[in-house]
């Protein structure tokens, strides 16, 4: 089994299908250029199992991205992964967090979810719900999806990981049953990863059902920053404030919010940076 991945099953006798996620080397590369407070720390985790999870349900060629943002003290977080199982995620604070649960930290929030396959982007937009990312999500996929869904996430700081439980579309099943493997599914805890987190874990959350599971996926980290990017962002801020900020600083300094990846900039790279914007006259003039 990979490292880090992903493990769809279906139940026998019911019309659910789940997935559960582990996430230890990835998750790990992630916080690795970053101090987060411990609830954010939680929060992006969390983040990280809900988008892996998210992306292995959705049959597409592309990339989905979920977006927090809210007024509380954390004021934005990103997680993206594409249909290949390539994450990467990153959170933005106030300079002291001082909240001390989900509540508190994403005071007046919302969520979005952006599926991106190339074509019109589809995006879904709920609210953030007090209790946690797990119950925002099952809003979303409840609301903007119509597919009836049980969440359940955990983070610390060596691992990330989660179980997602959806109902089949057009088929029903028993109340009872679908409330009891929610049940099932919030008994996850970080533990459970521990040992091992494949089939065995499958087996032992639903030991009363019939499971069928498939072949895992692996999920890496992977940033798709690139110096033509840092490139851009710079011709963004104009020739004119990029050139007063070398003069004061002697170089300028772009760093990657996901990956870390520090790329400088000097006086003759700006010349050449927008050098290749000036649109070329004809040779000659009639």
């Amino acid at each position: 089994m990979f490292a880090d991945h992903v493990i769809p099953f279906v139940f026998e006798s019911l019309p659910v299908r789940g997935e559960i996620i582990h996430l230890s080397r990835s998750w790990r590369r992630m916080l690795r250029d970053h101090d987060y407070a411990p609830i954010t720390r939680e929060t992006l985790g969390h983040a990280a199992a809900a988008i892996g999870l998210i992306a292995q349900s959705l049959k597409f060629d592309g990339s989905v991205t979920l977006q927090l943002q809210g007024s509380g003290d954390l004021r934005m977080l990103v997680m993206q992964c594409t249909s290949e199982l390539e994450l990467r995620g990153m959170a933005s604070t106030v300079p002291t967090v001082n909240a001390k649960d989900f509540e508190q930290l994403m005071r007046s929030a919302h969520c979005a979810i952006t599926v991106d396959s190339g074509e019109r982007p589809y995006q879904g937009i709920v609210e953030v719900s007090s209790a946690s990312l797990a119950a925002s999500l099952e809003n979303y996929f409840d609301r903007s999806v119509q597919v009836p869904s049980h969440v359940a996430l955990v983070a610390d700081d060596s691992l990330a990981g989660g179980i997602l439980l959806q109902q089949m579309p057009g088929q029903s099943i028993d109340e009872d049953d679908w409330t009891r493997l929610g049940l099932l599914a919030k008994t996850l805890s970080h533990q459970d990863f521990s040992d091992n987190s494949g089939i065995e874990l499958i087996g032992k959350i639903f030991n009363e059902d019939d499971v069928r599971v498939f072949e895992g996926q692996p999920v890496v980290f992977r940033c798709r920053c690139s110096a033509r990017r840092a490139e851009e962002v710079l011709r963004m801020l104009g020739e004119a404030e990029i050139r007063e900020a070398i003069e004061e600083q002697g170089s300028l300094e772009v760093i990657c919010e996901y990956c870390g990846c520090l790329r400088q900039f000097d006086s003759v790279d700006v010349s050449r940076l927008f050098a290749d914007n000036v649109v070329k006259g004809p040779d000659s003039v009639q």
